[in-house]
């Protein structure tokens, strides 16, 4: 595995390479860690040049100047960057829960250089009936945020999507299962006070996205659940069908031999 850094407008960004091929960028959400998906990204590298990497503001991903939101919009701008530093052939993208979000408006936006995406779960909540009943809770966890820190705000959030912080690391855990979780506390506080309210309003171009070339997809597992619903509506809002990948939300963590047959797939 290869690493580096790149300089972008306002941070830089800390990324890893696996693998040759055709390029196929991995995308994750929320306050995640790319190391969630190390053990796909090494199942890929057989096939792909995998790149993963630190979104602005987390984890190994400094900012180098004050900021206020990140829009959507920016982290496309980072990633459009990681692909053109990569080469100037068409890549493939693989991105699930905000990460998903941020690969539908690369692709909206820079269609050329996207071969192929699978987009799993975005958490676009704004296209549900319910949209209401979120955007409060997005109000609510700010203004919680605001009182009493990161921790309570993140179990808020967590108790109303299900989608729980983790727990502190385990002592007995593996060295990179415990880096991965102590960088992922700390990504708590730019995930709310960076991107929350800008990626809970967020609603996808339709008008750029109806014929381009895009697998909405949903964990099977997850039948019923919020981020189901919420992956239904996208296919909705853009007039297609949505498919199913093995597991849950992390379903590329728990079993991503499975996940990267299925994912495979897909880019195919």
């Amino acid at each position: 595995m290869d690493t580096g850094m790149l300089d972008v407008p306002g941070a830089r960004l800390h990324y890893e390479v696996r693998g040759s091929g055709p390029v196929l960028l991995v995308m994750l959400g929320g306050s995640t860690d790319p190391a969630m998906a190390a053990p796909l990204a090494e199942i890929l590298s057989g096939r792909h040049t995998v790149i993963t990497y630190d979104r602005r503001g987390y984890s190994r991903s400094p900012l180098t100047e004050p900021s206020g939101e990140h829009p959507v919009a920016l982290h496309a701008g980072d990633a459009l960057r990681l692909l053109q530093a990569a080469g100037s052939e068409p890549a493939s993208v693989f991105a699930t829960h905000a990460g998903a979000l941020i690969a539908l408006d690369l692709l909206a936006r820079h269609p050329a250089r996207v071969r192929r995406l699978v987009a799993h779960e975005p958490p676009a909540f704004e296209l549900l009936p319910d949209a209401g009943r979120w955007r409060r809770l997005t109000e609510e966890t700010l203004a919680l945020f605001e009182r009493e820190g990161a921790g309570a705000a993140m179990r808020r959030m967590g108790e109303e999507t299900g989608l729980m912080p983790p727990a502190p690391p385990d002592p007995g855990l593996p060295e990179w299962v415990r880096d991965m979780l102590t960088r992922m506390a700390a990504n708590a506080e730019p995930n709310l006070r960076h991107e929350l309210r800008a990626f809970s309003g967020y609603v996808p171009d339709a008008a750029a996205l109806r014929g381009a070339p895009l697998v909405l997809a949903y964990g099977a597992g997850d039948q019923g659940t919020l981020f189901h619903r919420a992956t239904l509506a996208v296919a909705e809002h853009l007039g297609r069908q949505a498919v199913e990948l093995p597991g849950d939300h992390v379903g590329y963590l728990r079993d991503p031999a499975a996940f990267a047959e299925a994912l495979h797939a897909c880019l195919a």
